[in-house]
């Protein structure tokens, strides 16, 4: 991300954090939804279940986020169509 920003590189990342930190966008899982599916394999270990037997879980909840003022920033426009397809737009 630093290089991007010193660069004035646009760059998507994977996670929101780095949307959220002036970063411009990103595609990926929600971070909250991947911990609470890791509780659960916790909690079927602790209740007995053999980790070799437990199930594999996907993450089933990818986010798209922009920010704006990082594309103000680096003197991009999304296009509207982009806009409307994005989970959340940070202003």
């Amino acid at each position: 991300m630093a290089l991007a920003d010193q660069y004035r590189l646009p760059a998507i990342y994977e996670f929101r954090d780095y949307t959220i930190a002036n970063g411009l966008m990103s595609y990926g899982t929600d971070l909250a939804n991947t911990y609470r599916l890791e509780g659960s394999y916790v909690a079927m270990i602790l209740k007995g279940a053999k980790p070799a037997d437990l199930p594999v879980m996907q993450a089933t909840k990818i986010e798209f986020v922009i920010n704006l003022k990082a594309a103000k920033t680096l003197g991009v426009t999304i296009p509207p169509g982009v806009l409307s397809i994005a989970d959340e737009v940070i202003e």
